[in-house]
């Protein structure tokens, strides 16, 4: 390729991102133009974002943005009323959790019990990777995948450096000692006078021996390097996917689950039914899913990676010294201050307020307000608040005296550490289901997919689930969640099932992406820091997107279908024509009546 080449080249790529955006709407112009409808409309929107989205031509945040721009401008939806989705109560639920979870952060709340589970667990790699896994999954369900991983890589890759530098040494000192035993052996056979320097037969002997000597440590160097490299990867792939699992477990831990929780409230809402996605059900619902899967992965990267062997039989002293650099590590972080303090009871009795608001309906706090006056959103948002309020330190301790005592948090603080760009990934993922709810775009499509409906349900939902775990290996699982949502609810309520019966499970298939660095932020970081290649990545994970779907759609028949009744469509949902003709049947039943009651009456006959 000549020069000219290759600088045309560079230049298109240079402005590729630009051609996108400029070129995606023309070429796509036709769909708006040939096809009538609001339906050709809305899907024009939701291509030319999910263009955006799959190629990152825009942020995907800013991305997110567009319905506010194109749905007007088509000619579909008010500007006005696209904006109100932005900011909802399940938005608002999300910026309290988020707001908490930076509370956390900031205090090094989530390294203290991370390290303080290192120290319990002990040095041995697969009790070390457990160690590791089950704060990241824990932390997961409550703070940012993306910040969790990158808490836990650093805290890894400090022991891993530690095993390496004592093994390193216990081969130098076994080294020095083989070589000192050699010449001891020779000194002793030239004391004896017993070497034939005529022949050259015991020379030989001992040059073999030295080489043989150099050989097997060489052989031994070479399968210590790749048991070592193993464990770095088994460490680092298990503190990324169980960043993966744990965002499923609770209703805030990762974006998709709060896409869900919108589109099912919006499903209910218009039905005049409260939903029955809380706290407390979300839970119930995904928490054993998730403690199967982070359970499962353990098992795996241990057959996988480590071969189930036990590692530091042999070597005390590495033992001693990795408990000694998370021992150190956790000393630094020092005694537990009145903030940190604070912050843990904040987070605690935030937790407890979202898990005893709703018990499933056998009662709750909730149950002193009136009906719909409170959600989840409540409580996130009253201890948000307070963390700007209650005082860090004591009155008593606090040496400026005279200033205002100051905050657990600081507006400056969450500022930097709350994502605010997901919010608005999420307020775009309710625009485009209300354009695709109001323009009958998702109904059309749900009605297309029923050409399955002979199949058995849970093998649709099975399909689903691996079809959407896929598309989120190179694409924004929010994206891809909120494409999904309106579709899954018009399919479900077309097969006359609960509508959470697809919703729910392609939902949380969409962080089951494990295969490729870009599915998830969690993938990205620890491939940075290059214990793991891409080839790595895909044999681990493809066996868990399997399990991982297999698990869900399980867990979805069986005590999903007891939480939610996936498999009973509620009567709210159930077609206006079967109301209408009833109450036909009903006024032509009662017309019918009354004329015959009035013929009965001239005739002097009592009908």
């Amino acid at each position: 390729m000549s020069s000219e080449s290759q600088s045309f080249c560079r230049l298109l790529l240079s402005i590729r991102n630009l051609f996108i955006v400029i070129l995606t709407p023309v070429v796509l112009l036709p769909l708006i133009l040939l096809v009538e409808g609001n339906e050709a409309k809305c899907a024009y929107v939701i291509i030319i974002m999910a263009v955006f989205w799959i190629t990152e031509a825009l942020p995907i945040s800013v991305t997110a943005l567009l319905p506010i721009i194109l749905f007007p401008m088509v000619g579909l939806l008010y500007a006005k009323d696209v904006s109100k989705t932005y900011l909802n109560d399940t938005t608002a639920l999300f910026i309290g959790g988020l707001i908490v979870a930076a509370a956390i952060e900031h205090w090094d709340i989530h390294k203290r019990l991370a390290l303080r589970v290192l120290l319990l667990v002990g040095s041995e790699p697969r009790w070390l990777m457990f160690g590791m896994m089950l704060p990241t999954w824990f932390l997961s369900m409550w703070i940012s995948n993306t910040a969790t991983t990158a808490m836990m890589i650093p805290i890894a890759n400090a022991v891993l450096v530690t095993m390496k530098e004592t093994r390193e040494a216990e081969k130098k000192d076994e080294a020095i000692a083989i070589d000192q035993g050699e010449v001891d052996f020779e000194l002793k056979v030239v004391q004896n006078g017993t070497k034939h320097s005529s022949n050259g037969n015991l020379a030989n002997d001992q040059e073999n021996q030295s080489r043989e000597n150099s050989k097997k440590r060489a052989d031994e160097e070479k399968a210590e390097n790749a048991e070592f490299s193993r464990i770095c990867k088994a460490l680092s792939l298990g503190i990324a996917y169980s960043a993966n699992c744990g965002g499923v477990a609770s209703l805030t831990g990762t974006g998709p689950n709060i896409v869900m929780k919108g589109a099912a409230d919006t499903a209910f809402e218009e039905k005049n039914v409260q939903s029955p996605v809380t706290f407390t059900t979300w839970m119930q619902y995904c928490l054993p899913i998730s403690a199967i899967l982070v359970i499962f992965v353990w098992a795996w990267l241990q057959v996988l990676f480590l071969h189930c062997k036990t590692y530091n039989r042999k070597s005390p002293e590495q033992s001693k010294k990795v408990k000694n650099v998370i021992r150190k590590e956790y000393e630094e972080l020092g005694p537990i201050t009145f903030g940190q303090g604070a912050v843990i009871v904040h987070f605690v009795m935030l937790a407890l307020l979202w898990v005893t608001r709703d018990l499933g309906g056998v009662g709750g706090w909730g149950d002193i307000f009136p009906e719909k006056t409170v959600t989840d959103s409540t409580p996130a948002i009253l201890v948000a608040i307070s963390l700007f309020l209650f005082p860090s330190v004591l009155p008593h301790t606090f040496k400026e005296k005279g200033k205002p005592l100051p905050p657990l948090l600081s507006w400056k603080a969450a500022e930097k550490k709350v994502p605010w760009g997901i919010v608005l990934l999420i307020g775009g993922g309710f625009a485009i289901a209300k354009g695709s709810q109001d323009s009958g775009l998702s109904k059309l499509i749900g009605e297309q997919l029923t050409v399955f409906k002979d199949f058995d349900l849970w093998l649709m939902n099975l399909n689903l689930c691996l079809m959407v775990a896929a598309a989120t290996e190179v694409t924004s699982n929010v994206a891809i969640c909120t494409l999904m949502m309106p579709i899954m609810k018009e399919l479900a309520v077309t097969l006359e099932v609960n509508p959470l019966y697809f919703m729910f499970p392609t939902a949380i298939a969409t962080s089951f992406a494990f295969m490729l660095p870009v599915a998830t932020p969690p993938n990205a970081v620890v491939f940075s820091y290059g214990f793991v290649r891409v080839l790595d990545m895909v044999i681990a994970g493809f066996p868990l997107n399997i399990i991982a779907v297999l698990v869900l759609v399980l867990g979805t028949e069986t005590w999903g279908e007891a939480i939610f009744g996936f498999h009973t469509l509620p009567n709210a949902f159930k077609t206006r024509n079967d109301t209408t003709s009833f109450e036909n049947f009903t006024t032509a039943f009662m017309n019918t009546s009354t004329y015959l009651t009035t013929i009965s009456s001239l005739n002097g006959t009592t009908f």
